[in-house]
């Protein structure tokens, strides 16, 4: 494997040398389980699903940990205001572990949906509150911390003198103490920039638990720094997320874990783009979100109608993680033509003619489709790979190419390695867990036999109507030599 990756803490591609190999560290931060999972939520979830497919089929042993974001998180990423969790479980009269379970569960669905792996450790914020104390009294120990009425904050400036706050992001640690933001209770604060590693909790706050400092909870950063270095280790290889975390969430955990440790936690950082709608970021806050279910189900009022999960997962696979993708209904459409026209080739592998030579090179393709993988992970070029294989396989049908049995065996073994098993996409009808690809398949069949009896019977009238009538439902059937072929339009 010679994997290069784009690591933001250097800005550049690196070859991928994971610390003890061949075990690999992989921690992902999950969602905040508190309404339901959007489209933005569905290109994490893919973009380290196949990173995580990748290292797998490479032959690594992945330890895989994403978290779940259940108690610290307060509105608007902030150190003040209310709970997400707690102001829904309020809003509902709800526990907030029901809240939780609730939202957890179905962005479990979803994402089983999306053919998403599930990871080997999915460990919540709230059953590591003992660990999170423990943590920041070692940040307390190392002198980067101090405690103001009940709540403890990280010392931003004090730790920039020995360290290099701001070399995730690229922020100034000048600039950052004379732009941020001041809010309602930050006078308890030395520096504006710094942050909670433990909050004070007011009366009215639900989550709370007792502390060397009294009651409260830990901020929403301090979670991520002790789950992936309690279940990876003090260093481990990749910690990856979305764009959108990368300041202040994953700056703060590079602190906190140096502040704590004394040395940095992660070799590499990995971090998605933004799925945006009309070139605005997708999210909850701006209320111009597709959850998921809407999507699968066309019921969103942006929806021209309805899109199955594996026209999303390909749709989100055609562009790089790190680009931005810009949801529209025609790119949708247009996914998911090309998904189907994807998987009806890789259906018609066994039916292909072998003949005693072969005029194509199926290991110069899997060579192409290896390298566009190791190359970043570049999915869109490795798709453009596999469409090269399915105009061969048109060719192959036509009989302008021709295929011997070795080749067929590899270029089905082609299409499993890298559509199946790499980047997760499996036929819609087995995606769906249903016999209704089946029974339609028998359907369609039975009528394209009384039509093929017809045509030899010469009523080409009957033989018209079922093939007009097949159309008209979305069906195309193709007449060959010996039958019929037919595909979803």
């Amino acid at each position: 494997m010679s994997l290069k990756i784009y690591n933001t803490l250097s800005r550049k591609k690196e070859d991928f040398q994971p610390i003890n190999p061949p075990f690999v560290g992989l921690y992902v931060c999950g969602p905040t389980v508190y309404g339901d999972a959007h489209l933005g939520h569905a290109r994490p979830g893919i973009t380290f699903d196949v990173l995580y497919r990748f290292l797998k089929f490479s032959e690594y042993k992945v330890r895989y940990v994403r978290n779940i974001t259940d108690v610290g998180h307060l509105e608007n990423d902030a150190d003040e205001g209310e709970d997400k969790i707690a102001k829904k479980a309020r809003l509902e009269e709800l526990e907030p572990m029901e809240v939780v379970f609730y939202y957890m569960r179905r962005y479990h669905k979803n994402m089983d949906q999306l053919n998403v792996l599930r990871p080997d450790i999915e460990p919540q914020a709230s059953a590591h509150i003992l660990e999170q104390i423990e943590m920041v009294q070692q940040i307390l120990d190392s002198g980067y911390a101090y405690e103001s009425d009940g709540s403890v904050y990280f010392d931003v400036k004090k730790y920039a003198k020995d360290y290099d706050y701001g070399k995730l992001s690229g922020r100034k640690i000048d600039d950052l103490l004379s732009t941020t933001r001041v809010l309602d209770g930050q006078s308890e604060k030395r520096n504006s920039a710094d942050f909670a590693l433990w909050k004070k909790a007011a009366p009215s706050h639900i989550m709370r638990w007792n502390s060397p400092w009294g009651e409260g909870f830990p901020g929403w950063h301090m979670e991520c720094s002790v789950m992936s270095t309690k279940y990876l280790g003090e260093t481990f290889d990749i910690h990856g997320g979305g764009i959108d975390l990368l300041f202040p969430h994953h700056e703060c955990e590079i602190a906190q874990s140096t502040a704590a440790q004394g040395k940095e936690s992660v070799k590499y950082w990995i971090h998605n783009n933004l799925i945006t709608i009309n070139g605005q970021k997708m999210g909850k806050s701006l209320g111009n979100f597709i959850t998921l279910d809407e999507l699968f189900a066309g019921t969103h009022k942006a929806l021209e109608q309805a899109y199955h999960p594996m026209t999303v997962r390909f749709f989100i696979l055609q562009a790089h993680y790190r680009g931005t993708l810009d949801f529209s209904n025609e790119a949708l459409q247009a996914a998911e033509k090309g998904f189907k026209r994807l998987m009806r080739a890789y259906q018609q592998i066994d039916k292909l003619q072998a003949s005693d030579q072969s005029s194509i090179s199926v290991e110069g393709i899997r060579k192409k489709c290896m390298d566009a993988l190791n190359d970043d992970l570049n999915t869109p070029i490795l798709i453009s790979h596999l469409f090269d294989a399915v105009k061969l396989i048109g060719n192959i049908e036509t009989g302008s190419e021709s295929i011997n049995e070795t080749d067929k065996s590899a270029l089905k073994k082609l299409f499993q390695d890298f559509a199946i098993e790499i980047l997760g996409l499996i036929p819609e009808e087995e995606a769906a867990g249903e016999s209704s690809g089946d029974r339609l398949k028998s359907v369609v069949d039975l009528l394209l036999d009384v039509r093929l009896n017809s045509k030899n019977n010469k009523d080409w009238a009957t033989s018209d109507l079922i093939r007009d009538k097949l159309k008209e439902a979305g069906i195309i059937v193709r007449d060959k030599k010996d039958g019929y072929d037919w595909e979803l339009e």
